[in-house]
């Protein structure tokens, strides 16, 4: 799966080591590098539909702003949050997301969506 970011302060903290653990601590660091090597190992995010979702527990949002985002689970209650990176978004017949055609995403970042 191709992967960007928001912008370029996003990028710098994930592609930079000693920044992702100095922002997240060393368990959440290891945790997003490996949900990155999950999504870069990706062909579709079909990969992760559940029951395949395993540790990542890959989900749509769906309240107030975070409408259209999806997450990952970090430690809780921590997620990877990102979006399609698709224009128009593939969808299925009943309006939703189809993430078989999914094969680009762009991090936003790292949240506390229970915050």
């Amino acid at each position: 799966m191709d992967i960007s970011f928001k912008n370029k302060k996003v990028a710098k903290s994930f592609n930079e080591g000693a920044q992702l653990e100095r922002i997240h601590g060393a368990l959440r660091a290891k945790k997003i590098r490996n949900r990155m090597k999950a999504l870069r190992a990706a062909k579709t995010l079909k990969d992760f539909w559940p029951p395949k979702t395993g540790p990542e527990r890959c989900h749509e949002l769906t309240e107030g702003q975070r409408s259209g985002q999806l997450s990952m689970d970090l430690d809780h209650p921590y997620r990877l949050i990102f979006i399609p990176d698709h224009d128009p978004l593939p969808t299925l017949k009943d309006g939703g997301l189809d993430w078989s055609q999914v094969t680009a995403v762009i991090i936003l970042g790292v949240e506390d969506t229970h915050g």
